[in-house]
């Protein structure tokens, strides 16, 4: 039996497994992290290139190294400290490319790709051992055989489920970035529809080489990051959101209204007014309302009765709730875990482990969205991670089972 294994090979799990091994005793046999693609970070990077995202948004020491100026560190020994780029008021972000060569510096000096099981996890029930009630660990199912561990941290993300607006469905011609977009196809004309930091790189980088129409519901909104940074503090965190009961309808409205959703930063702003004074680039503002494909165009009605017409329609409108996400939801009926508002983990404050039902703690633990209710407006960011990671990775050593030698 393992001792933890962590779903999910993205920022979040795999920054907690660098953690894991870098702050307790757990033998390197005794951790593995299950993710069905061929490397650490992979859906990552292919997101990336999806938008066609050059930079990150959050600042050079959020990254998957366990120090925090390792990656300033990293691009100043190689010359590169011109892919720290600069925001007004706020400190450096790197480059994309930077950003992912340190971290498979990480990933390769710390071997952690040797941890990775590359499967999906289908199902994850109770273990017992043979003695029904004592909770001894749990069985991960997956598509590589059964895999049994003492502890499990869920680190999915948003689980590869995407917002699709019921006008978008089984229209030809209508992919959305992060499913079904292939970066590669060159078009006469393309309407982004979203109007997030994702919407408005793929329609800046679209707009090199074909015509593009960016199509917002609402009139582009600017802020340079996607909360407070106050949000990246336990203290802050713990004021504002702590006081609130876990799993409270009242912590999810905390949570919303201290996100800068559909916002885009200010580098990324200019770029789009350059694109639109030099004729590049069309703004137009809008609801769709219905979308068919006619002899090989897409054609969007709008609300008011206005009409766009283009070789394909990109949607940018975000992610599907995770807490919704079927598997989540299995997880936790079959684990008798307590969910509270719109679905949302009931945790331990202390540990982000998955309270049950009953009220004690549970042997899963989660990170990234899943810990919203928890670790707050940042929880799904880089910076989550390690305010993630400063709680579940305590909690794990200390649940760690003391091994009595045989007697002789």
């Amino acid at each position: 039996m393992l001792e933890v294994v962590i779903v999910g090979g993205g920022i979040h799990g795999t920054y907690l497994l660098g953690r894991i091994l870098e702050e307790t005793d757990l033998g390197r046999d005794e951790v593995a992290i299950i993710d069905p693609h061929d490397g650490l970070l992979e859906a990552f990077r292919r997101n990336g290139r999806a938008c066609e995202m050059t930079e990150l948004r959050s600042t050079f020491v959020h990254h998957v190294g366990t120090e925090p100026f390792g990656l300033e560190d990293f691009a100043e020994a190689r010359g590169r400290e011109d892919e720290l780029l600069p925001t007004p008021g706020y400190p450096r972000r790197p480059s994309l490319s930077l950003f992912l060569d340190y971290a498979d510096y990480v990933v390769d000096g710390n071997d952690l790709e040797a941890h990775h099981r590359r499967a999906t996890v289908e199902a994850i029930r109770e273990h017992d051992g043979g003695r029904p009630g004592r909770g001894e660990g749990v069985v991960l199912e997956t598509t590589d055989g059964p895999i049994r561990a003492r502890h499990c941290v869920l680190a999915i993300g948003h689980g590869g489920r995407y917002r699709r607006p019921d006008w978008a469905a089984g229209v030809e011609g209508v992919t959305h970035v992060w499913a079904d977009f292939d970066p590669g196809r060159r078009a006469g004309g393309t309407v982004v529809v979203g109007g997030g930091i994702t919407a408005g790189q793929l329609a800046t980088s679209l707009s090199e080489r074909e015509r593009v129409t960016l199509l917002t519901r609402h009139p582009v909104a600017e802020a340079t990051t996607e909360a407070d940074p106050r949000w990246i503090n336990w203290d802050h965190i713990e004021a504002r959101l702590h006081r609130h009961p876990p799993g409270s309808r009242a912590r999810q409205a905390v949570i919303e209204d201290a996100r800068n959703d559909a916002t885009i930063p200010s580098y990324v702003h200019e770029r789009l007014r350059e694109r639109a004074d030099d004729g590049r680039l069309e703004l137009r503002r809008g609801e769709v309302t219905s979308a068919r494909s006619v002899d090989g165009d897409v054609r969007l009605l709008l609300e008011g009765g206005g009409c766009l017409r283009a070789d394909r329609a990109v949607l940018a409108t975000g992610f599907a709730p995770v807490f919704e996400h079927p598997f989540v939801e299995g997880v936790a009926d079959a684990l008798d875990l307590e969910r509270g508002y719109g679905g949302m983990p009931v945790l331990e404050d202390e540990t982000l482990a998955w309270r049950r039902t009953d009220g004690d703690r549970s042997r899963l633990f989660v990170t990234g969205a899943l810990a919203a209710g928890t670790v707050g407006a940042l929880a799904g960011n880089i910076a989550g991670a390690r305010r993630s990671a400063d709680r579940i990775v305590p909690a794990l050593e200390g649940a760690r089972p003391i091994r009595v030698p045989s007697p002789p």
